[in-house]
């Protein structure tokens, strides 16, 4: 009897030292586990600090967990803030990242940044067939809101960058559509400005760049925009534009000079 408990505290114990054992290795691949994430986020985030390494970014921090870099600090302009979420983005390791760096420099008037960005978009691509870029602007404490049209993805980028590198603009919300690419819109944009601009009474609009009738095509589908003199002006525009062979529709978003905009279909 005293044989057979000895057996079996012997065979308890045997047990409780197997049951340790199998507890072991995992927790050992638990905290393997946990360094190497330690580590992975360390070299991603030495990673995302090295291309941050110029001049702008000089009060730029970057931390990364779990594939998530989180960017601090200040910058001058805020083509320096995307520029530094799109190195980042880039780094080692990261798959997103949260950009919460403040865009410092000059303090700017919303009225001022209103009339200064739309005097230079006006100018924006002149020689390139900026007429055929409708792209306008609003700015509420800092922020820019772009949107329209613009004809191809290169006059939308050549807008932002012009926005992005203007002191005084603390954020950009792209609103920006590029007209479908199709030779049959590009041959009715052409027939459409010439229908207008060679018309006597309209000509004048095509001397001054900055201040063209701008004309947008969608699937054959027309859209004017702009500001003309008179509303004679404006009716004179719908209606060789609609008498153009090819195209499906015309709205009017010409704004006459001294009056709301209104729209006509």
């Amino acid at each position: 009897m005293i044989r057979m408990i000895s057996i079996s505290r012997a065979a308890l114990f045997a047990a409780m030292l197997a049951g340790v054992l199998v507890a072991l290795p995992q927790t050992t691949v638990a905290a393997q586990s946990a360094g190497s994430d330690a580590v992975s986020s360390n070299s991603s985030a030495s990673d995302a600090a090295a291309r941050l390494n110029k001049k702008q970014f000089h009060d730029v921090k970057a931390s990364v967990e779990n594939g998530i870099a989180t960017l601090t600090g200040s910058v001058s302009l805020y083509e320096y803030k995307a520029d530094a979420e799109k190195r980042v983005h880039h780094a080692k390791g990261v798959v997103a990242v949260r950009n919460l760096i403040e865009v410092a420099g000059p303090n700017v008037s919303d009225e001022e940044l209103q009339a200064k960005l739309g005097e230079k978009l006006t100018y924006d691509r002149v020689g390139y067939g900026n007429a055929f870029n409708s792209i306008g602007i609003a700015v509420h404490s800092g922020v820019v809101t772009v949107g329209g049209h613009a004809r191809t993805d290169v006059d939308k980028d050549s807008a932002l960058a012009l926005i992005s590198t203007y002191p005084g603009v603390k954020d950009v919300i792209d609103e920006i559509e590029v007209d479908p690419a199709s030779i049959l819109d590009d041959q009715a944009r052409l027939a459409v400005a010439r229908a207008v601009y060679g018309y006597p009474t309209l000509n004048r609009y095509a001397m001054d760049p900055a201040k063209p009738i701008r004309i947008s095509v969608q699937n054959g589908h027309v859209e004017l925009y702009g500001t003309v003199d008179t509303q004679a002006d404006k009716d004179t525009a719908y209606l060789r534009a609609n008498g153009v062979s090819g195209v499906f529709s015309v709205k009017n978003y010409l704004q006459v000079a001294g009056q709301p905009t209104e729209a006509q279909k």
